[in-house]
C-alpha cells in the first residue's frame, strides 16, 4: 500500500469520524444516546402511523355531506351493489380518496428531499418555487393552448416545475460560495414571487383562463375521476422510488458538500437525481390535486420526532404521514361548512401557516 493511498484513507476515516459527531456549522448533531434510543423503534412507529393512514382512509370513504356507517364502508368495498345509494356514495369518494393518498404521499416525499438537498429546514415545493412553477406554466397551457382537462394540465406542470427548480439551482449557484441554504431559499422566494406575478398578469387579462384556472388553484382532491388520476401514476410511482432510494444520498448531504465529498459522495450527480425525483412528484400532484401547500414543510418536521435525523427512515414516515393528513384535512373540510365545502388545499394552509410561523420563531432549533 503506497504512502498516498494510506493518508486517504486516514483522512476519510478522519472525516467520517468527524461527521458523526458536529455540523458543517460546527452545531452538535443530535447525540448517539438518543439515535440509540430511537433505534428498533422506527418499525413499531411506522405500524402506528400506517394504522393512523387506514383510519383516515376509512373516514375519507364514509365522512360527508352524508354519512355512511362504517360496517356499510366494508360491506360496499367487498360486495359493492350499485342499486343501494350508499354503496354508490363510497364508490364515487374510492378516487377522491385515492388522489388524497397519491398526492399527499408525493408532496410529503418531496418536502423531505427537498429539506435534505438543500439542507434546508423550511424547504418544501411551494418556498421553492416549483409550485409557482407549475402553476405559471398550467396558466399558459390554458391561455395559449386551449387545455380544459386536467389531464392534460401534467405535462405543463412537469415543465414549469423542472424549469422553476432549474432556474432556483442557477439563481442560487451564482457567487463564491456556490448554492448555500440561504441563498437557495432566497432564490424561491424570489422565483415564486415574480412567477405568481406573471401568473396574474395572465388572469386578469383573460376571464375565460380565470374561469377554468381557479377550480384547480386552491387545491383539492374533489372532483376527479380514475380518468385524470391514472396518467400521472407512473410519473408518481418513478419520482417515489428514486426519492426512497435516496436515503443514505441525503444523509449525506446533510452533513455538508465537503463532509459529503470527503466520505465519496459526488455530490453534483447525488442533488440531480433527487432533484429528478423532487420535479416528478411535485409536477403530478401539483397537475392533478393543485398547488398543496404546507404539507411538503410540515410533514418531514412532524416524522422527525419518530425517525431522528435518518433520511432513510424520514422518508417512508413522511410517505405515510402526509396523505394521513391530507385526508383528515379534506374531511374537515366537507363537513366544516355543510352543504358547502372546504377545499383541502385550504384546510391544509389553515393548519400548516402556524406551524410554519412557529418553525420560523423557533430558528436555530429546527435542525436537519
Amino acid at each position: 500500500m503506497t504512502a498516498s493511498t494510506t493518508a486517504a484513507s486516514s483522512v476519510e476515516r478522519e472525516l467520517a469520524a468527524k461527521a458523526l459527531k458536529t455540523a458543517p456549522n460546527g452545531q452538535q448533531l443530535p447525540v448517539r444516546a438518543e439515535v440509540r434510543a430511537r433505534k428498533g423503534k422506527q418499525p413499531a412507529w411506522l405500524l402506528a402511523v400506517v394504522v393512523v393512514l387506514a383510519l383516515a382512509c376509512g373516514a375519507s370513504l364514509a365522512v360527508g355531506a352524508r354519512a355512511i356507517p362504517l360496517d356499510t364502508v366494508w360491506d360496499a368495498l367487498l360486495h359493492f351493489n350499485p342499486a343501494e345509494g350508499n354503496h354508490a356514495v363510497v364508490h364515487a369518494r374510492i378516487p377522491r380518496t385515492g388522489l388524497g393518498l397519491l398526492a399527499g404521499g408525493a408532496l410529503g416525499l418531496a418536502g423531505a428531499a427537498m429539506q435534505g438537498v438543500a439542507r434546508n429546514p423550511l424547504a418544501d415545493p411551494g418556498i421553492m418555487g416549483v409550485n409557482a412553477g407549475a402553476a405559471l406554466a398550467v396558466v399558459a397551457g390554458i391561455y395559449l393552448f386551449g387545455i380544459t382537462g386536467l389531464g392534460g394540465y401534467i405535462w405543463f406542470a412537469f415543465l414549469g416545475a423542472a424549469a422553476a427548480a432549474a432556474v432556483v439551482y442557477l439563481l442560487a449557484s451564482m457567487g463564491r460560495d456556490g448554492a448555500t441554504p440561504v441563498k437557495l431559499a432566497l432564490a424561491g422566494a424570489a422565483l415564486s414571487a415574480g412567477l405568481y406575478s406573471l401568473m396574474n398578469v395572465v388572469l386578469v387579462s383573460s376571464q375565460d383562463t380565470l374561469d377554468r384556472f381557479r377550480f384547480w388553484q386552491v387545491g383539492g382532491v374533489a372532483g376527479r375521476d380514475w380518468s385524470v388520476i391514472l396518467p400521472g401514476l407512473p410519473f408518481l410511482v418513478v419520482g417515489a422510488l428514486i426519492v426512497l432510494l435516496s436515503g443514505r444520498i441525503l444523509n449525506g448531504l446533510a452533513l455538508g458538500d465537503d463532509l459529503a465529498r470527503g466520505l465519496g459522495q459526488r455530490v453534483g450527480l447525488s442533488r440531480a437525481i433527487v432533484a429528478l425525483g423532487v420535479v416528478l412528484l411535485c409536477g403530478s400532484a401539483t397537475a392533478l390535486a393543485g398547488p398543496i401547500g404546507f404539507l411538503g414543510l410540515v410533514i418531514p418536521h412532524a416524522v422527525r420526532f419518530f425517525t431522528g435525523p435518518d433520511y432513510r427512515w424520514i422518508l417512508p414516515f413522511s410517505l405515510v404521514l402526509a396523505p394521513a393528513l391530507l385526508l383528515a384535512a379534506d374531511v374537515v373540510g366537507r363537513v366544516v361548512l355543510l352543504p358547502g365545502e372546504v377545499p383541502a388545499g385550504i384546510m391544509t394552509a389553515i393548519l400548516g401557516a402556524p406551524v410554519f410561523v412557529w418553525l420560523v420563531r423557533r430558528g436555530k432549533g429546527v435542525s436537519l
